[in-house]
C-alpha cells in the first residue's frame, strides 16, 4: 500500500489503501522514491505538463473542457473507478518557463493530494512546498474541500488514511514521524490535527500538519492529569488554541487550561461547575465551548474570551437515547441523536439550538432506509462529528459512512468509506500546506 509520498511501485506519486484503485497508470510510478512528502525529487528538467503524446498543438487550438466546480456531488453515491483524464497537448517552449508567480499562482489551486506527484516534474517543482511563495498563494485559494481523515493502529504502527469528499478517493498518509507514544486523535481544524497520550506517565500533548510532516509536543499542562481537549484554528491569525476540560472520570475538580500556540503556554480559568456531564463530547463555535449535561439538565457553555462557565437551561427532547452536539457555521449549533425506546420505532433526528428561546427545534429526520443500513441493532455504536455545516454519521459495526449536508438538505451515501478498524477514530480533515505548528 502506497503512501502520499511514496507509491505501491517505490515511485513518489499519491496512491490510495489496499482494495482501492487510484486511477493512475504505471508511467506515473516511474519517479525516483521520495524519503518524504517533503524532501527528494527528480533530477531532470521538464516542461510543466510533460511530453504528452507525439503532437504538440497550441494551447489556443485546444477544445474547452468543462468541468463542475469542485465540491460535494450529493446527488451520487461516491464512487470510487478510474480517474478519466484529458489528453491535452501543450507546447514546450510556451509551457516550460512559465513565470514565478504564474506558476505559484496555478499549482496553488491543484488539490493538495497531487502536489506529490508534480514534485516528480523537477528539481523546481520538488522545492515548491517549501517555498514561501507557493505558501502565500496557497494560503489565498479556496479551501480544497472537505475531507474525512481516519486513524488506527496496525500492529502498534500509526495508520492514517483520507477520504477525499470532492475527489471522492482515499489517500494513504505515512504517520511514522510521530513519535512512540500512546496516543489518540482529539479532532483536526484549520489543516492541522491534534493528538494527545501518555509518554510513559507524562500527560502529552501535540499537534502536526499531515501534509508537511511536521509536528510539535506543547508544553506539559499545570496538572499532570488526562483531559477532554479540543483544538481550534485561527487561520487569520495563524495560530490555534488547545482546551482542556476536567475528565468526567476525574475524582477532582480541576481548572480549565488554554494553550495558547502565541505564547506557547497553558493558562489556568475557571472551574468548571459541578455537574454531571453526559458524555466527553465537546462542540465549538464562535468562541464558545459546549458539554451536554444532565443534572443540572442543559448544556455548560465556556467563553474562551473572558474564561467563565456558563450554564444554559435547554431541555433535551423527550426519547432521547443518545445525543451529539457538532458546531455548525457562526452560531449554529446542533445537536444529533437517536429517538425511541424500541428498536423498531427508533429513528435518527437533527436539531438546532434556537438561542433566543433556548429550546432545541427539530430541522431533519435520517431516511429510514439510511438509519436501517446505519444501525441495524438499537445497541449498534455510531459516532456523528461535523464542520461547515457538514454531518457525518460512521456505523463502528457496519462500516459505513453518511453525510448530510444542512445548507443543502441532502443525504448521501459514502459508497466504500468503510473504518479500518474496530479502534478508528474519525474526523473532518482539511488538508492545507499553510497550516504552521507554530
Amino acid at each position: 500500500m502506497g503512501d502520499i509520498g511514496e507509491s505501491s511501485e517505490s515511485g513518489c506519486g499519491v496512491s490510495s489503501p489496499k482494495g482501492i484503485r487510484n486511477g493512475y497508470s504505471r508511467e506515473d510510478e516511474r519517479c525516483p522514491k521520495q524519503v518524504s512528502p517533503v524532501r527528494g525529487g527528480g533530477s531532470r528538467n521538464t516542461s510543466p505538463l510533460g511530453r504528452v503524446g507525439s503532437r504538440n498543438t497550441s494551447p489556443s487550438r485546444q477544445k474547452v473542457i468543462k468541468t463542475k466546480p469542485r465540491g460535494l456531488d450529493e446527488e451520487t453515491v461516491a464512487t470510487f473507478g478510474k480517474a478519466v483524464l484529458p489528453d491535452v497537448q501543450m507546447e514546450d517552449n510556451i509551457w516550460a518557463m512559465l513565470p514565478e508567480d504564474l506558476l505559484n499562482e496555478i499549482l496553488a489551486r491543484v488539490p493538495p493530494f497531487m502536489i506529490f506527484r508534480l514534485r516528480c516534474v523537477c528539481k523546481r517543482w520538488n522545492s515548491i512546498l517549501q517555498d514561501s511563495s507557493f505558501l502565500k498563494f496557497h494560503s489565498q485559494v479556496p479551501s480544497h474541500g472537505p475531507c474525512l481523515l481516519t486513524f488506527w493502529k496496525n500492529s502498534q504502527t500509526p495508520q492514517c488514511s483520507v477520504f477525499s469528499l470532492p475527489l471522492k478517493t482515499w489517500y494513504r498518509i505515512p504517520f511514522t514521524f510521530l513519535p512512540q507514544w500512546a496516543f489518540w486523535l482529539v479532532g483536526s481544524s484549520g489543516g492541522l490535527v491534534c493528538f494527545s497520550g501518555l509518554d510513559g506517565l507524562i500527560f502529552k500533548t501535540l499537534v502536526c500538519n499531515p501534509l508537511t510532516q511536521t509536528w510539535r509536543a506543547l508544553p506539559n499542562m499545570h496538572y499532570n492529569q488526562q483531559r477532554q481537549l479540543i483544538m481550534v484554528v485561527d487561520r487569520k491569525d495563524r495560530s490555534f488554541r488547545v482546551i482542556a476540560t476536567s475528565d468526567i472520570y476525574g475524582d477532582k475538580s480541576l481548572p480549565t487550561e488554554v494553550y495558547d500556540s502565541k505564547l506557547n503556554s497553558w493558562s489556568l480559568h475557571q472551574i468548571m461547575p459541578a455537574v454531571n456531564l453526559c458524555s466527553s463530547k465537546m462542540a465549538y463555535c464562535d468562541s464558545r465551548l459546549y458539554l451536554e449535561t444532565l443534572s443540572p439538565l442543559g448544556l455548560m457553555m465556556y467563553h474562551l474570551d473572558t474564561g467563565y462557565w456558563e450554564h444554559i437551561p435547554a431541555k433535551f427532547p423527550r426519547s432521547l437515547l443518545d445525543g451529539y452536539l457538532v458546531a455548525g457555521t457562526q452560531k449554529r449549533l446542533f445537536l444529533v441523536g437517536r429517538i425511541g425506546l424500541y428498536s423498531t420505532l427508533q429513528s435518527m433526528r437533527i436539531w438546532e439550538l434556537d438561542h433566543a428561546k433556548i429550546m432545541w427545534v427539530e430541522i431533519s429526520r435520517m431516511p429510514p432506509k439510511y438509519f436501517r443500513a446505519l444501525l441495524r441493532l438499537s445497541a449498534e455504536r455510531f459516532e456523528c462529528f461535523g464542520q461547515d455545516n457538514l454531518i457525518c454519521f460512521t456505523s463502528w459495526n457496519q462500516g459505513k459512512s453518511l453525510l448530510y449536508d444542512v445548507d443543502k438538505k441532502v443525504w448521501s451515501q459514502i459508497a466504500g468509506c468503510a473504518l479500518q478498524s474496530y479502534n478508528s477514530q474519525v474526523c473532518f480533515y482539511e488538508p492545507r500546506f499553510d497550516a504552521s505548528i507554530f
